[in-house]
């Protein structure tokens, strides 16, 4: 609260008043209006699901959507065929245009997956079929091998090694099949070999 003083000596002396008066103000009196900008937030599945529209019957596919503080949008992109910066741009300028900027300020960030980053679809492993993957067994340590077939639940992964076979002197490669449930790996990155073959 605040007072203002209203003294007038020579009312106070006429009136028999020793002390000055006060004027009680109320807080409305003094109350600014501030003015805020609303930040509305954007939800990643609104966003997902714009993406999926977009991209229905067609190659590409959603891996990953994230909405960070101040609507910072990330989406990984990826393809069956291959994904290429001119299809990041296109779905980029979608998103762009169906995301009003006047109610929601945003960034906006599209890029593929990097060669660190693990599978998380199902769809990736289809099309990384015949590849050579690394897994991180959970508990069990990593094995490195040839992914030769995927499904909802789990995967195939062919090893190669060289071992001493009984009665030869020298040792020869062998290859074996070894199938993993997807629930008991922490996870499953493409291997990038740039040895000439």
């Amino acid at each position: 609260m605040r007072y203002l003083c209203t003294d007038n000596k020579s009312e106070r002396i006429k009136r028999g008043v020793q002390h000055p008066s006060f004027l009680l103000l109320k807080p409305a009196t003094f109350k600014r209006r501030v003015l805020t900008k609303r930040t509305h937030v954007i939800q990643e599945q609104n966003v997902r699901n714009l993406a999926k529209a977009y991209l229905e019957g067609g190659t590409g596919f959603v891996v990953d959507v994230r909405v960070s503080e101040g609507n910072a949008i990330s989406i990984l992109l990826d393809d069956d065929e291959g994904t290429s910066i001119a299809k990041c741009i296109a779905l980029s300028r979608h998103l762009e245009d169906e995301l009003d900027r006047d109610a929601e300020d945003f960034s906006l960030d599209v890029s593929s997956p990097g060669l660190d980053q693990p599978l998380k679809m199902h769809r990736q492993y289809q099309k990384n079929i015949g590849r050579d993957v690394q897994l991180k067994i959970r508990e069990a340590g990593k094995v490195v091998g040839k992914l030769i077939a995927a499904t909802e639940d789990e995967i195939i992964i062919q090893t190669r090694e060289k071992r001493r076979i009984e009665g030869r002197k020298a040792k020869e490669w062998v290859e074996e099949d070894h199938a993993y449930a997807l629930e008991a790996l922490d996870w499953t990155k493409v291997q990038v070999s740039f040895k000439k073959k």
